[in-house]
């Protein structure tokens, strides 16, 4: 029984490597891919063999899979690259003989309005075509992807946002790392669609809120309409696509798109979340 995880030099997947190790699964039956397999020499070293693929070379994909009987798909980060290289991988398990594949898709994929769900879908609709036996882990969002805004936070004392009101059911990466290693390494997972997220959902003034009492240092939110928003993050160095990205995602935000608290993580960990606190607490160490 051999499992194959991609982005083993990525922040999720070599969390997933690491939480296999922490189950008791034995290192030797886990293969990590990567692209630079050097950043994965630690994980080696605990006897976890490391492939180089790359989505586009079918041939390194053919040797990384070869003998696998489970594939995690983690999800490229490549934004708007990602379903014709989920496609690649996906063919390449089918040439493999893999039995099942396990992946990280995003909330509601299947029906969200959200930016990043349109390539999440399609990957969806690639695994049911191939006729392997699937499980889909619908992560939500890290609370990680805040660490750049608390790093800014702590510096100029504000968070600027265009969310309004809206609320983020977030959860520390190595939690959805932690569910996707008991689906890996359990049974009875075959068809089932998890919601991931954190228990309970935040509003960025309740961030700044547990930000200032886990830093000690005064925090406040300033709310921006998007175009406002926009105009501050251009002018802060970011390109206008980036920007944009950034106040759409926060516009997804505002619509409600990220608050799902389905409990669905918290049961595959058999354990709750971590608080906002805690996971605030996280970013700071």
């Amino acid at each position: 029984m051999t499992t194959v995880v991609t982005g083993a030099t990525g922040h999720l997947g070599r969390l997933i490597i690491e939480a296999l190790l922490e189950r008791g699964v034995d290192a030797e039956s886990i293969v990590g891919t990567g692209r630079s397999i050097e950043k994965a020499a630690d994980l080696a070293a605990r006897g976890v063999r490391i492939a180089a693929a790359d989505y586009t070379d079918a041939a390194s994909l053919d040797a990384a899979f070869d003998g696998a009987t489970t594939l995690v798909l983690v999800s490229s980060s490549e934004v708007g690259q990602r379903a014709v290289q989920h496609q690649a991988a996906i063919d390449a398990a089918v040439r493999a003989g893999v039995e099942r594949i396990i992946y990280t898709s995003v909330l509601a994929a299947d029906s969200s309005p959200l930016i990043l769900a349109p390539e999440h879908k399609a990957t969806e609709e690639a695994l049911l075509a191939s006729g392997l036996a699937i499980t889909v882990l619908r992560n939500g969002w890290y609370t990680e992807n805040y660490a750049q805004t608390v790093a800014q936070a702590l510096a100029t004392g504000a968070i600027v946002t265009s969310a309004g009101e809206g609320r983020v059911s977030s959860a520390l990466r190595a939690e959805y790392a932690e569910a996707a290693a008991v689906v890996a390494s359990t049974d009875g997972h075959e068809g089932a669609v998890y919601e991931l997220s954190g228990d309970t959902a935040w509003s960025f003034d309740e961030f700044a809120a547990a930000l200032a009492t886990a830093s000690g240092t005064a925090v406040t939110v300033t709310h921006l309409d998007p175009a406002a928003h926009v105009a501050a993050l251009t002018k802060a160095g970011l390109d206008e696509g980036t920007a944009g990205f950034v106040v759409a995602l926060d516009g997804d935000i505002c619509a409600g798109l990220l608050d799902a608290t389905t409990g669905d993580l918290a049961r595959l960990m058999g354990r709750p979340t971590a608080t906002l606190e805690a996971g605030v607490r996280a970013l700071l160490s």
